[in-house]
């Protein structure tokens, strides 16, 4: 039988939740996927972005995960790839208002965009769009090696860690997944309908802003 240490338990349990609420490039990834393609698609990026988790869980676990944070070249390798991606999708979001300023012609309105328009990742399935953006997040590893190295102890049994591994892959993909289900409900859905443009733009802003922020730091 497993000896439990509570107070690692309840801690893990509530830094994870803390973690995955909080406003990251995952939430704007799966809040303009879910508005603009559907629940089932959003609930697609929320599993790749568990998916990516479970990675560096992975890695964690073999004792990889201390190696590549004490080597400056790994995480820089993750940072500018992932400020990278971020900032290449969000100026493919905001691509059409560019070449409309470039142009010089307004010609366009929000309601002649298409949907090829709104849809610059189209070609990318919605859950390797999730991977991708979680997986190069060098803060997400960050997070997981500081979760395993400082909270969780190294006498913790492997089942154990195991188990907080799962739970942290879980809580990802079912808060991600609340979320693409609460942000297509019939009443969100008619609103979108209206500002979907405003919704690309937006989301484009941020997502270009947090690749920005992570190439700067």
């Amino acid at each position: 039988m497993l000896n439990i240490d509570h107070f690692e338990l309840y801690s893990v349990a509530v830094i994870t939740l803390l973690a995955v609420i909080s406003p990251r490039p995952d939430f704007a990834m799966v809040s303009k996927v879910a508005l603009l393609k559907g629940r089932r698609n959003g609930i697609a990026c929320a599993l790749g972005i568990s998916a990516a988790i479970g990675v560096h869980l992975a890695y964690t676990l073999f004792g990889l995960g201390i190696l590549f944070a004490n080597n400056i070249w790994v995480l820089n390798t993750l940072r500018y790839l992932g400020a990278l991606y971020l900032i290449w999708l969000g100026v493919s979001a905001l691509w059409p208002d560019i070449k409309s300023i470039f142009s010089k012609t307004n010609s366009e309105t929000m309601s002649d965009r298409t949907t090829q328009e709104l849809d610059p990742i189209k070609s990318t399935s919605p859950f390797w769009t999730g991977f991708a953006c979680n997986a190069l997040n060098p803060k997400t590893m960050l997070f997981i090696v500081a979760l395993f190295s400082q909270v969780i102890s190294d006498k913790t049994p492997l089942a154990m860690e195991l188990g907080y591994g799962i739970y942290i892959a879980f809580a990802h993909f079912a808060w991600f997944a609340l979320v693409a289900c609460l942000l297509t409900s019939a009443s969100v859905q008619k609103k979108v309908l209206v500002f979907k443009a405003w919704i690309e733009r937006v989301t484009g802003v941020l997502l270009a802003s947090f690749g920005i922020r992570l190439l700067l730091e």
